[in-house]
């Protein structure tokens, strides 16, 4: 019997299999490898499971029934007489790998420490007016529907108007829980300060275009954002928004947007630009209007 272990250790070392070592490593499950790989009887039965990635329908088989690799090499599963019965390996994705890529998903995406800890559930709507409530319906509606409109036309979302009436936080509870749960790439773009950034850094304005373009969603916080009640927009800025919103909506690549001005007054800026984010975003789209004083956060108890 110890001669059949050392046999099937030399098969694990020449497999790739995780092997005994005496080096530290991050994570005990899958050894640093990224993966645990599991072996499967040929008798198992196997699950047909579809989901939908944006247009397309993905099958994928999965066994009703494994073991762990290292519980194989280690003797626990099987002799070696029937060994053979078990050549079959699955791998799955391990956990660490998962938490690694959240953390690069969120350090790429910009989101600040602050606005990290914005959620739905942190989201009050006891005592607001209807439309705030409206508003966190449609951010809840527009996640649970991401997965299936992501590769339509229609996959975008625009929270307008008042300002303080918590757009941005529930389009970044939409982020967080994009990065966080589906591992979905998300850029945030505050207007003013991202195109400050673009012209301080104009060497690097192609690839950041580029960036903006490609990235899986886009987030544009405080679209035109007024100064002293006229919209920011300049021709270069338009120019360039432009090309962005252009490229995705020709792409069907999701964006998120939030503005204190309304539709019309985003189309009379640029009617080409107005109306492709207004299309993108049609089915939710909510326009915050009413009496600052009950919509504004900032000014309870004013």
């Amino acid at each position: 019997m110890a001669e059949v272990l050392e046999n099937l250790r030399n098969r694990q070392s020449q497999e790739g299999a995780p092997a005994v070592s005496e080096e530290k490593v991050n994570c005990s499950k899958c050894h640093d490898k990224g993966v645990v790989i599991y072996r499967v009887h040929e008798d198992t039965k196997w699950d047909e499971i579809q989901h939908i990635e944006g247009d397309r329908v993905i099958t994928i088989h999965k066994p009703q029934k494994m073991v762990p690799e290292d519980d194989f090499f280690g003797g626990k599963v099987c002799g070696p007489d029937k060994a053979r019965e078990w050549r079959t390996t699955y791998s799955i994705i391990c956990q660490c790998t998962v938490e690694r890529k959240k953390s690069r998903l969120l350090k790429s995406s910009e989101i600040t420490e602050e606005f990290k800890k914005l959620g739905f559930g942190n989201f009050r709507t006891e005592g607001k007016a209807s439309v705030i409530a409206e508003a966190k319906e449609a951010a809840l509606e527009y996640y649970k529907d991401f997965e299936e409109i992501r590769g339509t036309r229609f996959n975008s979302i625009a929270l307008i108007g008042q300002p303080g009436a918590g757009k941005t936080h529930l389009l970044t509870a939409i982020a967080n829980n994009l990065i966080m749960k589906k591992l979905v790439n998300v850029q945030y773009f505050p207007y003013v300060e991202g195109f400050n950034d673009l012209k301080d850094d104009f060497d690097k304005l192609e690839a950041k275009m580029k960036h903006l373009k490609d990235v899986e969603v886009l987030f544009i916080d405080d679209l035109f954002k007024p100064a002293r009640g006229k919209p920011r927009a300049t021709e270069w800025q338009v120019e360039q928004l432009y090309a962005v919103i252009n490229y995705r909506y020709l792409n069907h690549k999701p964006i998120m947007i939030s503005s204190e001005l309304d539709v019309d007054q985003i189309i009379d800026i640029d009617e080409a630009l107005g109306t492709r984010i207004y299309e993108m975003c049609s089915n939710y789209t909510v326009v915050i209007k009413g009496d600052r004083k009950t919509l504004n956060h900032r000014l309870e108890g004013l």
